[in-house]
């Protein structure tokens, strides 16, 4: 779904932000990346729909090249960003879900069956009157994710998802992406999250990609993980530091599933 070839980024103050990324993404995964700040995490994300673009690369979405294709590329790829207030402008939460099926020229009808049909994937059905910033952080997040799922997109990318809520929101956030049968793309440090949600990780470095497999394969590898400024799953910690156990679980589920093999 996403092909990406020698990608190069420098921003306007010289810094390069992404250095030679060739990276294939595949319909149905859900993919995090994974990095320090300034690792090229984001950048990276803003190349999928063309809100940056470079001269040196490519990047191709769903077999198109982004360069020519932005409006075609842009309803399929919905973008999610960090700060959910730098997406909701309208006054009512009906109006911000509402915003992109009436710019591709939906019918009201079919506007306001998208908006029900995303409020309800988010499991915020019945708020459309209420008003986004009355509402709390984490439910923010939510609506920002339903003003992308009510225009269909086929790729979901999200920039740091579970940044800034609380437990509970947070907890909302990963059922929610779970729950979603959608290609799936983000950027995050909360390395907990990765493990519960994603099928495969990259590590980000200095504008490079430094590993890329299996969330198994590289969230249970600590030196990896260390060596580029991330810590490990604290189960992955426990086993290996304070048990110094050979098999190392990643997931609370992993231990409760197979005792024997983690030997509890």
């Amino acid at each position: 779904m996403v092909e990406i070839k020698g990608l190069e980024y420098a921003y306007p103050d010289g810094i390069r932000a992404l250095k030679g990324i060739s990276l294939d993404i595949f319909e149905g995964e859900s993919v995090a990346l994974m990095g320090l700040n300034g690792a090229g995490k984001s950048t990276l994300l803003l190349h999928l729909n063309g809100i940056l673009q470079s001269d040196i690369g490519t990047v191709e979405v769903l077999g198109m090249k982004v360069d020519g294709n932005l409006r075609e590329i842009r309803s399929k790829v919905g973008m999610v960003f960090q700060d959910p207030d730098d997406q909701l402008f309208m006054p009512t939460v009906f109006d911000d879900v509402a915003f992109g099926p009436i710019n591709m020229g939906f019918s009201e009808e079919k506007v306001k069956e998208k908006v029900r049909m995303a409020l309800e994937l988010v499991n915020m059905s019945g708020c459309g009157a209420r008003a986004p910033h009355h509402m709390s952080f984490g439910e923010k997040k939510r609506i920002a994710i339903a003003t992308v799922l009510s225009m269909e997109p086929e790729i979901l990318v999200l920039d740091e998802p579970t940044s800034n809520v609380d437990p509970n929101a947070r907890r909302h956030l990963i059922e929610l992406l779970n729950e979603l049968d959608i290609t799936k793309i983000m950027a995050t440090h909360d390395i907990e999250m990765v493990s519960d949600t994603c099928d495969r990780a990259i590590v980000m470095f200095e504008g490079k990609i430094a590993a890329n497999g299996a969330v198994e394969e590289v969230l249970t590898n600590s030196e990896l993980l260390e060596s580029h400024g991330l810590e490990a799953p604290i189960l992955v910690k426990l086993f290996r530091d304070v048990m110094h156990r050979e098999n190392i679980p990643l997931r609370l589920n992993d231990v409760i599933e197979k005792p024997n093999k983690y030997k509890i």
